[in-house]
């Protein structure tokens, strides 16, 4: 059998195969049908597709078991079984001279916090069809198509729990910056790296000319064997209503032949592409040597959420861990955590991010508090508002892996240390999740003092880590500043064993850092001189109080003096307007204390997607005297209108854009009892939503719908795989005056044009809307629809048109 792992590390570009989807099309596969399930009836015509592909020269071929998990087969098909006889039969075809990918597509369904699936049910439904792929003989797990980096994340956890096969993960980018979800090409790489993964890259854009571009960004941070397959071109109807795609196999190689020049190792085609196309590739790349990448951007460590990333290492710009959420010492939080509440934590968390902590801290340990249900609430809490990456503080294991089956990018784990069984249980979970953590220099209740018994301590735990496999990219030392107090010597020892971290090791180091201060007066004015000295050794990470405006100053002037803020620009937009502080007192600037922070009107709640706090704002406005005619109207729908302007200058993305509509949905509930007690709330237009008849992804229709009925539409959702008389008779029944349409695949689109035929035939004057990834305005104009839209704002506007 060939050995993937080999191919990973040599110097040769192989090439994937081509699209299925037009070419079963053409060869008997039935409007609407599941393509998986036409491979179990029809196996000789998916064997071949397979044979023509490797006839034209691809090393790489991928199963017929894209949409081959439970939520796309459904609950009467044997998941296992026909992904393993998916496999056998490319397997049969490729022999032992070619490679067989395994295909994982996405579910249709979002993980929490954006959907209602937990992450374990989603890594669940993975492992069930990734154990028939691996049964069914395939060389490699191929996760593509994804636009989500939880439910990527899912694919590599299941597919690491069922075997020990390679991992290839691919994302779908609308542009370079960002997927649908707000991921940027780097933060994918960061995360999947973070994963060991060991193939990545991208599918399914527009066409290699767009898809370049997606490429050229990851190679900032890029150490791994790089995934290009692009589509040859978006689908059109012909005029015989057959999909074509107009990209040619010819400009299509010389296109996609660039990708070699910014790393691709493996290519291939999606959409449209055909054995043809592949042929010409390979034609076009010829014996090209693979370039392996040289990461353009040097730091150390990596962490992420679904939205950003946070670089930590010896040329970045030393981070601020914001320790604020702790219950130590604050009666409120403390009170609020042991009733599941999260409120003043949410501010803490928005104030922290606002003085300019890129990480928050999160840590739940109180008394009376189930960390194991709380910590994890509360992760999913603070990434449901707020983009930055977060620190899972826990001395509880169970705490700390509950936290990591929430989290949708990279978090930081603080900590692990030489405590008794930690290492063992929290280490391969880090290596697992691919979750950086901090490495805590004790064994037992001695705390080492000296640099040299530092060095000791960290040795061993590091060997330790070592053992289980866990890549040093993983790994950041805690420093340990014991107070000078009691230890006049312990800064210094400090200093000495944050130099020998970045020396001996290339690690970085963290520490907390109040804890130098303890018991002396001046503490502040104390910790930041400490910083500065810490800083100068190599200090990359500090956990503390972001409101401090003199460790602010600290920070931000070492970063200068360090040359790691080119021209001082981060330091002149802080401080252009500092002047000194009087005797005893502090100096002021732009940034000398902490803001206000929280939404006091709901127009900013809505914007700013303020869930937890929106209600009050409610209840304070009526108890005022507020009209709710006038809340709606003046506050609320301008709110969410901003919401959805940001939305389409791509300031925003979906994980916002749900939020807000979620906030405002929370609004109108409060509010509709009253508005309809009053007498005069407006009838509501009706709109019947659909996902066509053959197509079971509903993903996009439910977003529009949200977005309808807060935009005061009527919304009537007949959910996926509707036939168009359930449609029409819907509308009728409930005097619809707009039918939404949705379809994402090729293969059903065409259904569509069923309903426009049954409306016109029954001479009703329903206007219809359609949308989906494969709808195009030529298409839309081909079956008489009335309109059609790219996304959930676009589609508000659309209906808003329709209805005038």
């Amino acid at each position: 059998m060939p050995d993937f792992r080999k191919a990973l590390s040599d110097d040769k570009v192989y090439f994937f195969d081509g699209g299925y989807g037009t070419l079963l099309q053409g060869r008997g596969l039935p409007a609407g049908m599941s393509p998986e399930i036409f491979g179990l009836q029809s196996p000789d015509v998916i064997k071949s597709v397979h044979k023509d592909y490797v006839a034209a020269g691809a090393n790489v071929l991928t199963t017929n078991t894209f949409g081959g998990s439970r939520p796309k087969l459904g609950a009467d098909v044997d998941v296992i079984g026909l992904n393993r006889e998916m496999a056998l039969i490319a397997r049969s075809v490729a022999g032992d001279n070619v490679f067989v990918g395994g295909s994982v597509g996405p579910t249709g369904y979002f993980v929490q916090p954006l959907g209602e699936m937990t992450f374990k049910e989603m890594v669940e439904i993975y492992k069930e069809q990734i154990q028939g792929l691996v049964e069914g003989g395939i060389d490699l797990i191929l996760g593509e198509t994804h636009f989500d980096l939880a439910e990527a994340r899912a694919v590599v956890i299941a597919a690491r729990e069922v075997c020990d096969l390679p991992v290839a993960l691919s994302m779908t980018f609308e542009s370079p910056a960002a997927c649908l979800t707000g991921t940027s090409p780097q933060t994918f790489i960061d995360t999947m790296q973070n994963m060991g993964v060991e193939l990545m890259g991208t599918n399914c854009s527009a066409g290699p000319e767009q898809m370049y571009d997606v490429l050229k960004s990851m190679q900032t941070r890029l150490t791994s064997p790089l995934l290009a397959e692009a589509n040859a071109g978006l689908p059109e109807l012909d005029e015989n209503r057959n999909t074509v795609f107009r990209l040619q196999p010819e400009p299509f190689a010389k296109q996609s032949a660039r990708f070699v020049e910014v790393g691709a190792k493996f290519i291939g085609g999606c959409c449209g592409t055909t054995p043809d196309h592949i042929k010409a590739l390979r034609n076009a790349v010829g014996n090209a040597t693979w370039m392996r990448p040289v990461p353009q951007e040097d730091c150390q460590m990596v962490l992420t959420s679904r939205a950003q990333t946070v670089k930590i290492g010896f040329e970045q710009r030393g981070v601020i861990i914001g320790e604020r959420i702790n219950p130590t010492g604050k009666k409120v939080l403390s009170a609020e955590l042991q009733n599941g509440q999260f409120t003043e934590a949410m501010k803490f968390a928005a104030e922290q991010l606002l003085a300019g902590a890129p990480v928050l801290d999160v840590n739940v340990g109180a008394p009376m508090v189930d960390e194991v249900k709380i910590l994890p609430a509360l992760a999913k809490e603070i990434m449901a508002q707020h983009p930055a990456p977060l620190s899972i503080d826990s001395t509880n294991p169970d705490a700390v892996e509950a936290a990591l089956w929430t989290y949708a990018g990279s978090p930081l784990v603080n900590s692990i240390s030489g405590e008794a069984g930690r290492m063992e249980r929290l280490g391969p979970l880090c290596k697992k999740f691919g979750a950086p953590f901090i490495l805590l220099p004790i064994i037992g209740t001695k705390l080492p003092f000296t640099c040299a018994e530092r060095i000791e301590v960290v040795s061993k735990l590091l060997k330790q880590a070592d053992s289980y496999g866990i890549p040093r990219r993983l790994i950041m030392v805690d420093a340990l500043a014991l107070t000078v107090s009691s230890k006049p010597e312990a800064a210094r020892h400090c200093l000495d064993f944050i130099r020998h971290c970045k020396e001996e090791w290339n690690l970085p180091t963290v520490l907390g850092l109040s804890n130098v201060s303890f018991g002396l007066p001046a503490r502040e004015l104390l910790n930041s001189s400490f910083l500065t000295l810490c800083q100068g050794q190599g200090l990359s990470a500090f956990i503390a109080n972001p409101n401090s405006s003199r460790l602010r100053e600290s920070l931000y002037s070492a970063e200068v003096l360090l040359a790691r803020d080119p021209q001082a620009e981060q330091f002149i937009a802080q401080y252009s307007g500092w002047t000194p502080a009087g005797e005893g007192g502090q100096a002021t600037g732009q940034n000398s204390g902490p803001k206000k922070v929280g939404a006091d009107n709901l127009f900013d709640a809505v914007v700013t997607g303020d869930r937890g706090g929106i209600l009050d704002l409610v209840n304070r406005e009526l108890d005022a005297g507020r009209d709710p005619f006038v809340l709606v109207n003046d506050e609320l729908i301008p709110a969410i209108m901003e919401v959805g302007e940001k939305y389409e200058r791509k300031e925003y993305f979906l994980p916002q854009l749900l939020q807000s509509a979620e906030t405002l949905q929370k609004a109108f509930e409060k509010l509709k009892p009253l508005l309809e007690a009053a007498g005069g709330q407006k009838v509501q237009d009706v709109v019947v939503m659909a996902t066509v008849e053959g197509d079971i992804h509903d993903i996009g229709k439910n977003i529009v719908c949200l977005m309808l009925r807060n935009h005061g539409f009527d919304v009537v959702d007949l959910g996926k795989d509707v036939t168009a008389e359930k449609i029409v008779d819907a509308a009728q029944e409930k005097g619809a005056k707009i039918i939404g349409l949705s379809a994402l695949m090729t293969t059903t689109m065409v259904r569509m044009e069923d309903t426009i035929k049954l409306l016109k035939e029954r001479e009703l004057d329903i206007k219809v809307m359609i949308g989906g990834a494969v709808i195009t305005g030529g298409f839309c104009d081909s079956i008489g629809a009335d309109g059609w839209s790219t996304d959930a704002v676009a589609a508000v506007k659309l209906a808003k048109r329709l209805v005038q």
